[in-house]
């Protein structure tokens, strides 16, 4: 558990560690980027260790609490790798939506140093200014999906609901950060991708 005086704020199935002037590593996916009897089950061991924290007085064991975050890091990342789902990322229009969407208040609310748009997912590495990092997200995700949806013809969820956050606490764990978004594609077989930035200065 983090000692370094971050605040704790509940999402629908995952802790949020916040810290006032800190930088994250986000990731959100597109609602069919897994399968869906796999993300119930996953949901429900959220559910369940969520409850246990707030019956238990002393909260969650070290691993459970290390279970909790897996739960929304490696796994899921081993499933996005794998293109699952519609992949509506892949069409430019759609990733331009939502390229256009993250710069929309860079250097206003926020500050964008790193993202990357996958077929299925998105990463992002930021700052907050002015705004919440839970609503600079939902921000993001309500306009992206409004103006995808529109273009696939579609209706119905967009995005999951929830999504998985990373507080950066040092200078080594944000330069590492910045090369995995930065390599994603690469990592998945994507040759010459060309939806994904990083600042030129940090």
């Amino acid at each position: 558990m983090p000692q370094f005086n971050a605040h704790v704020r509940q999402g629908a199935y995952l802790p949020h560690w916040t810290k006032e002037g800190a930088t994250y590593h986000v990731r959100f996916r597109l609602a069919d980027s897994m399968p869906q009897h796999i993300l119930k089950e996953w949901q429900e061991e959220k559910k369940e260790l969520l409850l246990k924290r707030e019956q238990k007085k002393g909260g969650l064991t070290k691993s459970e609490e290390e279970r909790l975050r897996e739960l929304s890091s490696e796994k899921v990342e081993h499933y996005l790798h794998q293109g699952y789902g519609a992949c509506f990322l892949r069409q430019d229009l759609v990733a331009k939506i939502v390229a256009n969407a993250l710069r929309k208040n860079d250097g206003k609310q926020y500050r964008l140093i790193a993202w990357c748009i996958m077929p299925n997912h998105v990463h992002v590495i930021l700052t907050p200014l002015t705004q919440e990092l839970h609503r600079i997200v939902n921000t993001w995700k309500s306009a992206s999906a409004r103006k995808s949806n529109r273009f696939l013809k579609r209706a119905g969820a967009f995005w999951q609901t929830e999504y998985f956050d990373h507080l950066i606490r040092n200078e080594e764990n944000f330069h590492h950060a910045i090369e995995y978004v930065w390599n994603n594609p690469t990592e998945a077989g994507l040759k010459e991708w060309k939806w994904r930035w990083k600042a030129e200065e940090y």
